[in-house]
């Protein structure tokens, strides 16, 4: 997934994103202030992550180490958080993480039902939504779907700001296929692939989405997938604007 260069993709792989924060000056960095329209780039390493090293764990008070787990929760829901000093991690569980290959699926459908949508806790308001829609959806629809958010960027929150993702994760049910998809996106890039799990008939079909970014808005997100998947595009077009491309 991700590769560009086919004849690279045969060797290595993206097995998952790891990004380590320094117990003393981590939230120093994740509260920094930068220009306007720019990201924070702390904020944005601990959004794409799959696992967060907070390091050096010693140096600093259980309240202050606190006040950092919160800080990073707010930003990446989905990321597994790791404590150590002196940086050392049992290296299996930062191996084979498998995160951006069919084989997350299995242990993605657990991990979706768990994770809250954050609220804003710094001030680039980057933060973890995660929704659920019931039923199928057609593979051409989502494509657009996530096309608008992640190649157009076309969708405004309530406040007319430009929702920007930087990390899309997700399980879905594809019409007429009987495995679970998969759906990973890093900003631009994003991929579908299905898993070795299949739709158990007694089960209900549904799509759960995960993504983190700037400015989103869970309803907006939500509905505009209901509207995007379901073929009921001129439907709901509010926070849609086809002509106003985020910069």
């Amino acid at each position: 997934m991700f590769w560009v260069d086919a004849e690279l993709g045969v060797d290595i792989y993206l097995d998952g994103i790891i990004t380590v924060v320094d117990s003393k000056y981590g939230l120093k960095h994740l509260e920094e202030e930068k220009p306007d329209g720019l990201i924070n780039e702390a904020s944005r390493q601990v959004a794409l992550a799959d696992i967060i090293i907070i390091n050096k764990t010693d140096l600093v008070s259980e309240e202050d180490l606190s006040k950092l787990r919160a800080a990073i929760r707010s930003i990446n829901g989905l990321g597994k958080i790791l404590e150590t000093q002196r940086s050392r991690v049992d290296l299996s569980n930062v191996l084979d993480l498998h995160a951006f290959d069919s084989l997350s699926g299995i242990s993605l459908q657990k991990k979706l039902q768990h994770v809250p949508t954050t609220q804003p806790h710094l001030d680039q308001s980057i933060i973890t939504v995660t929704f659920e829609v019931p039923g199928n959806a057609k593979e051409e629809s989502l494509n657009v779907f996530i096309q608008n958010l992640l190649w157009e960027k076309n969708i405004r929150n309530k406040d007319d700001d430009c929702m920007e993702v930087i990390r899309l994760k997700g399980l879905v049910s594809i019409k007429d296929k009987a495995k679970q998809v998969i759906v990973q996106g890093v900003h631009e890039l994003y991929d579908l692939e299905e898993t070795p799990l299949s739709w158990k008939d007694d089960t209900e079909r549904t799509n759960r989405l995960v993504l983190i970014g700037r400015n989103l808005d869970k309803e907006i997100l939500r509905q505009l997938f209901v509207a995007t998947v379901t073929e009921a595009e001129k439907r709901w077009t509010t926070h849609f604007k086809e002509d106003q491309v985020c910069l």
